[in-house]
């Protein structure tokens, strides 16, 4: 390949990748999970990234590890998993930048030795065979890479290490573009899709070939480089020369140095010798003629010049040993560049100290002190220094070095001048000799730190109790304006906002709760509403009872009853009255009727079971099993169970005396082990001995002698007989065989014991603890798995605020709507009440509808939207009314959207709760921060009820509302652990080979490594099924022969087990329990290598499959129904590959019908119909005759043309019939009627018709996307058992009842964490109907596998609580509550009680910090005054609170006259607005609302785009003035508000690098009058990092737009993202901007513009004193034709 093919197919390549970035999702990284990825980071692209950094001064070392160990820590404080890697190849990319070359060799030296962090240097590049295997084996989720190099060349070279990742099915991440959160980072994630993969496939050897040509230019362009600055010098020779000069310093400093002294002196001897060598060539040169070179290369420093900069240099460097970090941070800043003249010295210093670097190897057997590697030089200090003696010292200010330093500069200069043996270097002093100015003339060479006037330091003063109460403690420590000061006579003054009335007309004003829409006009009587209304119901009800087949429960409310002496001894019998001893008589002859009868019902089955059972046992064995399910007689049940041994023992010892059996059937034993298990366990009390011998017989023919022997002894048989018996053995021990073949038969501890508070089933001792938590009134947090019964306690809960009064509200919150619909549906399939007129039992309130929100008992709704409720002033009657609050799936507290508003709910809450999860890792955290908050809510319950004793000693009690009497609750908050699930889950392996699949089984624990298991154990729900432990316990014994403990733990020995006739569950959960407490010791006590072999031995042997899965999908469909394996969830993560799967399963089974159909099927369905159709015709005419009288002798025909009809139609629907095996829909489960019902509610529904045609097949899909009624066709119907398969998205791993028997894994991305994994494999195995659930991974990798399995889950850690426009609801609760005193409290509640906050007394004073700035904010805004009270546009303000900081600026824009200046009519008096002026209107409302950013280098793209704009426009410019003068304000008071915070970072760790803990503390040094002279800028640098400052950072510097979060102490948990900015312009860290996209469709698909274009058409109409006003016309029009367009759609 020629260069200009390479430079063509370079371009190319290029273009590929910017071709993909705007399909790159912005996500977060660590997706609510942490420990389930492992990533790298490329380490050209981590330098190149912080290199480029804005707030970076070239030459300023300190100040660029701190930035990179910044990012890394914030990457490990978030749980990140990473390696960083360099690779040799990519060092070539700084020949052209030499001073970079000893800058990455440091980087990669201090990451290896002095942090934790896993760094590789072994790959030679991306294109080696090495790191292909490396990659293969470790398998990365992404791999985070720059996407611009320092020139084209490098930038090439992160574009093969991108194509070469996504090769490998490896993703990339940008690492332009990332913001980081308290717990998220959010990025570009870049897919590795199948065209990347097949363009590296096809191209892969121009791929090598334009690596290798890339590769050749720059080793010729170091060979240049090289020769320019050395001469002659080679490599090899540069090589030699750092060995000498090393060798020659270990003798000068036999007792060891620092790396600084060390590099300080070689580099500087090295390069005056080097540069001497230089001079002497030159000077030979120039006795003949210039050559063209040393023309160009003009003026060179002399010999002496390059001492003196020495000199100075190696001044510098006893700087940084003798001064703190504290110090040096108030160094002033030169902005004068070096001269011309100098820079060929630079480069050659430079190299050196990259040589000797890069052989840091050669001091090995040498005392190197390696921890200052950040710290080698600093180039803003050298400047300083030179500046001093060029400008200050010569003009008279001499300053004294003092004593400390110039001994310790001396010593290096003596080391110098010993380490130059070429000449003799001058003496140390004095320190300048020559006269040339090394540093260039400028007009202002000191960076002025008050550059830019920063707002006075000082708060504008409140009067608010709610301030006093919560930021009291910190006001007498800060600064206040005085009254007349100008900030605060300016103050906007505007008029008082009520949310209740219009200020202007005083007509009522709607709220959140009155905009969303209602699904029904609930105070409507007309007949077409009620109608809707019943069918509503009607459907709930049918929804419900899909649900769960509960029958429904009329509630009575009880009258109070008085309390029972408990004291009094019980005595049952004495105090039994006449009609309880009637009642139990009645009872007891009941019972005795129903045992008759359920008698009568076996004895007539009796035969036919028991036949069927002889003829397949299978099939019998089911029938017997659905008749003890439906009897209640335990003397029925126990003869049913000696009739199914009976049946299962004939079938065993026929089946053992069959001929040519070399294997047997060892169902059959199982059954007949079932059946022992049942009787010996639930019916002891009825075992006569004939039973007793009939069992010991079962056993003795099963091999089991010991145990039939113990059980009857006196039945114990000879040896000889034992011996013919041996044909009818099972061959294996009773332990083994029942931990094999029995482990999900097992039985389970069960209470026998019956709760007269559960009717339905028994419940178990936890489940008994959550009854009692809702009878004393507590609060609790519960975690226990998926279907293990938690919601039981919910219902519980309902039932009983049901049952005490009315009035009583529950409410339920489930984190989506789905969720929401399905808990309502089954509330209102459980109970029924009669309730007084405009009351309902149930309601619902979701951002889309609300039905009886406000005046049910039960309320169910999302946790935004009782926040409304919760936060609303005019709605705090209601919530008096709420007694429990339940929050399912609450683990929601640690997600990535609307985490916060959880936290607001469970502290503003008084009432007691349940919070229900089945996944945390920290719950014991979670209660103690809850128990806290109750505590808060004790003590302001008795203050409250203290001021009523008093108000109620001055007023009679009749003026007191109802309300005011106490919740009944007791404070505690209790928490409820459960750790065992019913089923076991066992996971299999899809792999792929040729045109099958196959399944390998996974052990669990070959997940685990030796490393994982000494450092963590074994993950708290890693359990194993019976059968695997059995596994565990075999490969333990192969791989170690002489194991001592082999016999012990050998199942037949084991304590728990030895001559157990039924082992159950728990029995087998020790014997797990042991075998990996074995296994840990083996780590511990030395026997590593034999437990790493017994890991390899459970890993399977297969490959992940490869292929074409989408092809492979409907096999593996069709696999699993071969397999018995349905109904399954296939879990797939993209919503378009969702319904494509579902659709290619369906084209899969017709393709099959097709092919199976004869060839002439289709013409003779054909002419049936049509002989069908006439025969229908002549019927219909001879019905037309016979009703016109006209009946005459062919009542015959009639009867033969009905019979030809019926005989018609049977064969017609014989031949369209869809064969069983080319369907997956059962349709026995659901009768013609109701699935007809089911299939009417989707007919008009968008994707109906396709869900219908699916779901005929048994197939269905579930998506976010989807309409409610949509979702419900598929839950319904894959509830009933009519379909069979479905795919879905995450929506159903958030409590969505839909169980199933397998869960499949068929797609690998970034929402498949370790959170989402055991919420989704959850759902398999159904209880009660499986006693195992499968998991199955199609198209995962393997080491993704073994990080899902043993991963933990994340713990949940507090989110910033506040934001401007919360605090602004809160003030505006707090100023209009219906309650003060109750509104106050909660406000204080939500302020007081973050989890961020919880026992971080410095993370408190800092949020109360932020809460007066967010007060100073919006006073000066004008939407609340000095008392607090909102004014103005506070409440439209508020209510579009999901969209700060658009939301401000919105109203900012609005109160200025913009949006009217913008919204003229096309002539006077119109009501219609032009094409431009809409754009207009839409263009601005884009850049507030909505705002999706593309990556900063697709701007780069050349390629053609079919849409006319692709990047967003800026705003007009009226409005670009007025948003630039709004973030300057802003921006301003917020530099302030972080110079006031600043007080609260920790020094200690600000003057530590983050994540290596180098600490540069220490005494400043006072004894040098120079040292005072040159760090004496004190001032402005109160809120910078002491760090940035070295980079002349001012405090000022924060005003600049966009600032990085570097910038800032890291203490003090605040940074940019918590001011109310919106930038017009975003910047990356290289500078670049980052374009908006011009999407205007897509805020109203999102609903962020239907917010504002709906909702807030209203709003504005009634903050608008003129009805027709311009601006609310404008947006009315926006919305009609936006509208009209979606519906063309």
């Amino acid at each position: 390949m020629d260069f200009k093919k390479c430079t063509t197919f370079l371009e190319e390549m290029s273009q590929l990748i910017l071709s993909q970035m705007p399909r790159a999702e912005y996500s977060s990284l660590f997706n609510d999970f942490v420990e389930s990825e492992f990533f790298l980071i490329d380490g050209d692209s981590l330098l190149i990234t912080f290199v480029c950094e804005q707030s970076l001064k070239k030459g300023q070392n300190l100040h660029f590890f701190y930035l990179v160990e910044h990012y890394l820590l914030d990457l490990t404080s978030k749980g990140g998993q990473f390696s960083i890697v360099f690779f040799k190849d990519a060092e070539c990319a700084y020949f052209n930048f030499p001073e970079l070359l000893p800058l990455r060799t440091a980087l990669i030296l201090h990451l290896q030795n002095n942090t934790t962090i896993d760094v590789r240097t072994e790959f030679s590049g991306c294109l080696s065979d090495e790191w292909q295997v490396f990659l293969e084996e470790s398998y990365p989720y992404f791999l985070i890479v720059a996407d611009e190099g320092l020139n084209h060349l490098q930038t090439h070279l992160f574009n093969f290490l991108m194509i070469q990742t996504w090769s490998l099915k490896v993703n990339v991440v940008l690492f332009s573009g990332q913001e980081s959160y308290i717990l998220r980072l959010y990025a570009y994630l870049m897919l590795s899709l199948s065209k990347l993969r097949e363009f590296f496939k096809q191209n892969v050897k121009t791929i090598k070939s334009a690596y290798e040509i890339l590769l050749k230019q720059w080793e010729e362009c170091r060979d240049v480089e090289l020769a320019t600055v050395f001469g002659d010098l080679k490599w090899e020779n540069m090589m030699e020369e750092v060995c000498e000069t090393a060798f020659l310093l270990q003798q000068i400093w036999p007792e060891g140095a620092d790396i600084r002294r060390v590099l300080c002196v070689t580099s500087c001897a090295l390069t005056l010798e080097l540069y001497h060598r230089r001079l002497e060539n030159r000077r030979k040169s120039t006795s003949g003629q210039k050559t063209d070179t040393q023309e160009v290369e003009g003026h060179c420093l002399s010999l002496q010049e390059t001492e003196d900069l020495c000199k100075l240099h190696c001044l510098s460097v006893v700087f940084l040993l003798h001064l703190p970090l504290s110090q040096r941070a108030s160094a002033r800043f030169i902005t004068s560049p070096w001269i011309q003249e100098i820079q060929t010295f630079l480069k050659m210093k430079s190299w050196c100290e990259y040589f000797i670097l890069s052989n840091i190897s050669i001091f090995e057997s040498w005392n190197l002190d390696l921890i200052h590697l950040s710290d080698l030089s600093d180039e803003a200090l050298l400047k300083n220094i030179v500046f001093y003696y060029e400008n200050e010292n010569v003009q008279g200010l001499h300053l004294d070095l003092g004593e400390g330093i110039a001994k310790d500069y001396e010593h290096l200069w003596n080391a110098v001048s010993k380490l130059v043996t070429d000449f003799d270097v001058g003496k140390p002093f004095p320190l300048r000799t020559t006269k040339l100015c090394f540093l260039r003339e400028t007009p202002s060479p000191i960076k002025d730190g008050s550059e830019e006037k920063m707002t006075n330091l000082g708060f504008i003063p409140m009067s608010s109790d709610v301030v006093d109460k919560f930021a009291g403690d910190i006001l007498k420590d800060l600064p206040f304006l005085k009254s007349d000061d100008p900030v605060v006579t300016s103050l906007v003054k505007q008029k008082e906002f009520d949310e209740l009335v219009h200020w202007h007309s005083h007509k009522p004003l709607s709220d959140e709760y009155d905009r969303t829409k209602g699904q029904f006009d609930e105070n409507s009587r007309d007949p077409r509403v009620l109608r809707s209304v019943q069918k509503y119901h009607v459907f709930q009800r049918f929804y419900g009872n899909s649900l769960e087949s509960v029958s429904s429960k009329l509630i009575v409310t009880e009258a109070t009853k008085p309390k029972k002496n408990f004291g009094e001894p019980k005595n049952k019998k004495a105090h039994e009255t006449k009609a309880e001893i009637i009642t139990r008589e009645n009872k007891k002859r009941l019972f005795a009727k129903e045992e008759q009868k359920e008698e009568q019902k076996w004895n007539a089955l009796s035969f036919s079971i028991e036949e069927e059972m002889k003829e397949n046992l299978i099939s019998g064995i089911k029938n017997l099993e659905d008749f003890l399910k439906s009897c209640k007689s335990n003397s029925v049940k126990f003869r049913v169970e000696i009739a199914g041994l009976t049946a299962c023992f004939t079938a065993w010892k026929e089946h053992c005396r069959g001929k040519g059996k070399t294997t047997k059937d060892l169902s059959i034993a199982v059954q007949m082990m079932k059946r022992i298990h049942s009787l010996m366990e639930k019916y002891p009390e009825l075992l006569q001995e004939p039973d007793q011998q009939l069992i010991a017989r079962c056993l003795h023919y099963l091999g089991f002698h010991e145990l039939a022997s113990s059980l009857c002894p006196t039945q114990a048989i000879r040896d000889e007989t034992k011996m013919k018996m041996t044909k009818y053995s099972v061959g294996l021990g009773p332990a083994r065989f029942q931990l094999q073949y029995m482990g999900h038969y097992l039985i389970r501890e069960e209470r026998k014991d019956p709760d007269p508070r559960v009717q339905d089933f028994i419940p178990d001792t936890w489940q008994r603890e959550l009854l009692d938590v809702v009878d004393n009134h507590e609060s609790a947090v519960i975690v226990a798995p998926t279907s293990s019964g938690k919601t039981y306690a919910s219902y519980y809960c309902m039932e009983k605020v049901l049952k005490e009064s009315n009035e009583g509200v529950v409410v339920y919150v489930a984190p989506t709507k789905a969720l929401v619909n399905q808990v309502a549906a089954t509330v209102q399939n459980r109970y029924a009440k009669m309730l007084p007129n405009g009351e309902a039992l149930c309601g619902v309130f979701t951002r889309d509808y609300r039905h009886d929100a406000l005046n049910c008992q039960v309320l169910i709704t999302v946790p935004a939207c009782f926040e409304i409720l919760l936060l609303a002033p005019h709605r705090q009657q209601w919530v008096k009314k709420i007694r429990y609050v339940i929050f399912d799936e609450v683990h929601c507290l640690g997600g990535e959207i609307g985490a916060e508003i959880w936290e607001h709910l469970l502290v503003m809450i008084r009432c007691p709760f349940l919070a229900l999860s089945a996944t945390i890792s920290n719950p014991e955290h979670l209660t103690a921060w809850l128990q806290s908050v109750k505590q808060y809510w004790r003590q302001e319950d008795a203050l409250i009820e203290k001021k009523i004793a008093s108000k109620k000693n001055h007023a009679s009690r009749t003026n007191f509302p109802k309300y005011y009497f106490r919740i009944r609750q007791s404070y505690k908050v209790r928490l409820v652990l459960y750790g065992e699930r019913y089923n076991d889950l066992e996971k299999y392996i899809c792999s792929v080979n040729g045109d099958d699949i196959y399944f390998e089984h996974f052990h669990p624990c070959a997940a685990l490594t030796t490393d994982h298991i000494e450092h963590y154990g074994f993950p708290s729900d890693l359990s194993l099924s019976p059968r695997e432990s059995v596994q565990l316990y075999d490969t333990m014994f192969h791989i170690w022969d002489s194991w001592p403990r082999a016999q012990e733990l050998c199942p037949e020995n084991f304590i728990h087990f030895k001559n157990k006739l039924v082992i159950k569950k728990l029995d087998a959960r020790k014997y797990e329990e042991s075998l990996k407490a074995e296994l840990r010791n083996w780590i511990t006590d030395g026997h590593v290598q034999q437990a790493k072999m017994v890991l390899k031995h459970l890993s399977p042997d297969s490959d992940v499959s490869t292929g074409n899965m989408t092809r492979m999908f409907p096999l593996l469909v069709e696999k699993l129904r071969e397999m018995e394996k349905l109904p399954a969830l296939f879990f797939i993560f993209s919503l378009e590959a969702v319904e494509d799967r579902a659709k290619s399963v369906k084209k899969f089974l017709e393709d099959k019908q097709e092919k199976r159909r004869p060839p002439k099927a289709d013409k003779e369905a054909q002419d049936m119909a049509n002989k069908l159709r006439k025969v229908k015709k002549s019927i219909e005419k001879q019905k037309m005759l016979d009703e016109k009288g006209q009946k005459n002798r062919t009542t015959d025909q009639s009867l033969i043309r009905e019979a030809e009809h019926d005989s018609l139609l049977r064969s017609l629907e014989k031949n369209m019939e869809t064969p069983q095996d080319c369907t997956y829909a059962d349709r026995k489960v659901i009768d013609a009627e109701t699935l007809q019902m089911v299939f009417d509610r989707v007919k008009f529904q968008r994707k109906g018709r396709e869900l219908k045609d699916l779901a005929e097949r048994g197939i269905g899909y579930h998506h976010s996307s989807m309409g409610a009624k949509e979702k419900q066709l598929v839950e319904i119907l894959f509830r009933k058992g009519f379909i069979r398969v479905v795919t879905a998205t995450g929506t159903l791993a958030l409590g969505i009842n839909m169980p199933c028997k397998s869960v499949v894994f068929a797609q690998n991305s970034i929402y498949l964490d370790a959170l989402n994994y055991r919420q989704m494999s959850g759902r398999a195995g159904r209880r009660g109907q499986d006693h195992l659930g499968d998991v199955y991974f199609f198209n995962i990798p393997l080491p993704k596998i073994e990080k899902l399995i043993k991963s933990k889950v994340p713990e949940l850690r507090g989110q910033f609580p506040f934001s401007i426009t919360l605090i602004l609801r809160l003030m505006l609760l707090v100023s209009r509550g219906d309650d003060p005193e109750d509104a106050k409290a909660k406000v204080l509640s939500v302020l007081k009680h973050s989890l961020l906050s919880f026992k971080q007394p410095r993370v408190m004073e800092m949020l109360k910090l932020y809460f007066l700035f967010s007060l100073q904010f919006l006073m000066k805004e004008g939407y609340i005054d000095q008392e607090g009270n909102p004014m103005g546009f506070a409440g439209l303000v508020s209510h579009l609170h999901y969209h700060e900081p658009s939301n401000l600026v919105f109203v900012y824009f609005l109160v200025r006259g913009l949006f009217h200046n913008l919204c003229q009519p096309t002539t006077k008096g119109s009501k219609h607005f032009s094409q431009d002026t809409m754009e207009k209107l839409l263009l601005v409302l884009a850049n507030l609302f909505g705002r999706r950013y593309l990556p900063a280098k697709f701007q780069d793209t050349t390629l053609k785009f079919y849409q006319s704009k692709v990047f967003l426009d800026d705003l007009p410019e009226d409005f670009s003035a007025a948003l630039n003068e709004y973030n300057m304000n802003v921006t301003k008071d917020f530099a302030s508000f972080l110079q006031i915070v600043s007080k609260l970072a920790d020094m200690k760790q600000e003057y530590e690098l983050p994540l290596s803990k180098i600490e540069f503390t220490g005494k400043e040094c006072e004894g040098s009058q120079l040292v005072s002279h040159l760090m004496n800028c004190k001032e402005a640098r109160v809120a910078v990092s002491p760090f940035a400052c070295l980079s002349g950072n001012f405090d000022s510097d924060l005003l600049q737009p966009g600032i990085s979060d570097h910038l800032t102490l890291r203490t003090i948990g605040i940074n940019h993202t918590q001011a109310p900015v919106l930038w017009l312009q975003k910047f990356d860290n290289q500078g670049r901007r980052i374009p908006l996209d011009a999407y205007a469709l897509d805020f109203y698909k999102h609903g962020s513009l239907m917010g504002l274009v709906q909702d807030n058409s209203v709003s504005l109409r009634e903050l608008c004193e003129n009805e027709d006003d311009n601006v609310v016309l404008a947006f009315e029009q926006l919305s009609e034709t936006f509208f009209e367009k979606f519906k063309k759609v």
